[in-house]
Order: C-alpha cells, then sequence, then structure tokens
C-alpha cells in the first residue's frame, strides 16, 4: 500500500568507514560538504557520550505516531542508527526511554528523531544517542501510517537507507554511501589543518594575515 509499507534496505555502508568516521567531528564532515547537508539546527542531541556514527534505517511516520518506528527498532542491525521523519511536529513524543531501553538491548548505534521525544530527563543523562527536535510529555499514537527503509528528507537532507548518519554535540549529517570515501579524506585534511591551526594559535603563531587581505579583496575601507 502507498505510504503504508515496510521495504528491505538494499544497500548499507561497511563498518570499516563506520570505524574511519567515529573520530571525525560532525563540524569537519560538513565543512567539506560545502555546508550544504544538516540536519537543521532544531535538531539537538539529547545524550552524553560518545559521537553518533553508523548506518541509517529510514522512517517516514505520520506525525505524532510511532508505529512504524517500533518496526524499525524490531529489524534494525547491531550499530543501525534509526531515522525518522516526523514531519518535524512536537504536539506528540515519537519515543521515550522504553523505546531507547529495547534500542540499547538490541545494540543498536542510535536514534534520530525529526519530531520530538519525552522522558528528556532520562535520555539526556544516559550515553545512547538520540537526537531530536524538541521535547513534549504527551505521548504518541499507533496506528499508522508510515513507511520503513525508504528516501526520507529532514530540513532539506536527503537520507537514504544505509547512507552513513554522523553525529555529536553540534548536531547531525547524513553522507551519501556513494560519497562517504571521498568525504572522509576530505574531512581528514580538513581535521588535520584545524589540529595545527590550534596548535599555533596555543603558542601565539597562528598567522591573522588573511583577515586584512580579505577586506582589501572585497573593498574594506578602513581608517
Amino acid at each position: 500500500m502507498l505510504g503504508f509499507k515496510v521495504c528491505k534496505r538494499q544497500r548499507k555502508v561497511d563498518s570499516a568507514w563506520v570505524n574511519k568516521f567515529s573520530d571525525l567531528p560532525v563540524a569537519n564532515v560538513s565543512d567539506v560538504m560545502s555546508r550544504m547537508a544538516a540536519g537543521g539546527a532544531s535538531l539537538r542531541p539529547y545524550y552524553r557520550g560518545a559521537r553518533m556514527v553508523g548506518p541509517a534505517i529510514t522512517v517516514k511516520s505520520r506525525p505524532g505516531d510511532n508505529l512504524m518506528v517500533h518496526k524499525a527498532l524490531d529489524i534494525a542491525e547491531p550499530g543501525d542508527i534509526v531515522v525518522v521523519d516526523a514531519g518535524g511536529d512536537l504536539t506528540n513524543a515519537i519515543i521515550g526511554e522504553l523505546m531507547v531501553a529495547h534500542a540499547i538491548q538490541r545494540r543498536l548505534g542510535g536514534i534520530v528523531i525529526f519530531g520530538a521525544i519525552r522522558d528528556s530527563e532520562e535520555l539526556s543523562v544516559g550515553s545512547f544517542p538520540v537526537f531530536a527536535a524538541g521535547v513534549t510529555h504527551r505521548g504518541p499514537y499507533k496506528d499508522g501510517p508510515g513507511e520503513v527503509n525508504v528516501p526520507i528528507a529532514i530540513s532539506g537532507m536527503v537520507i537514504q537507507p544505509g547512507d552513513l548518519l554522523c553525529g555529536d554535540a553540534d548536531g547531525m549529517v547524513s553522507v551519501p554511501l556513494e560519497s562517504v570515501e571521498e568525504v572522509f579524506t576530505a574531512a581528514t585534511k580538513k581535521h588535520a589543518a584545524e589540529t595545527r591551526q590550534m596548535e599555533a594559535i596555543k603558542t601565539g603563531n597562528n598567522d591573522r594575515a588573511w583577515v586584512d587581505a580579505a577586506l582589501e579583496r572585497l573593498g574594506c575601507f578602513i581608517e
């Protein structure tokens, strides 16, 4: 039925790439993707722990309904990240601590909700990665419809099943499966350059000549 189906995931980012990306800040990954992909400023982490990195299992749910999210949690493989397009609606929570406990028991890699969660205090002190657009105490419905393992979009960022998801305190970004090698190479170089720059700042040797050069190039008047 159109709009109410569970599909098999046909491709999935290799675990070797998951391990490689686990040491890269999301900001570096975002920068080398031309700063054009993001889960939106409203999508914030509700956990204390390491970076979230893993393959996507996608869910498109009716706002306020989590039936298909339950199904996704049941079929997800260890390390998978369940990412849910719930329309960004904050009227009803899509998940809470019980569903997160189920995800932990199944050894999943995280949950991303473009919508609301509840039990935020309990989740925020835990180490299991949870991202959401907001919080409400109002619970979800379980009537459907919805779809599992279909293309979804969060604030214009398209996510395909099996794409690589990366998240940390700055937010979440999706790396298309076909671009993981290119993005990793560029983000690694970016991270190394920023590490060198930080050392230069600490020792007082950071070159700031680029600021005046940019102002001159742009025609800024300076007295």
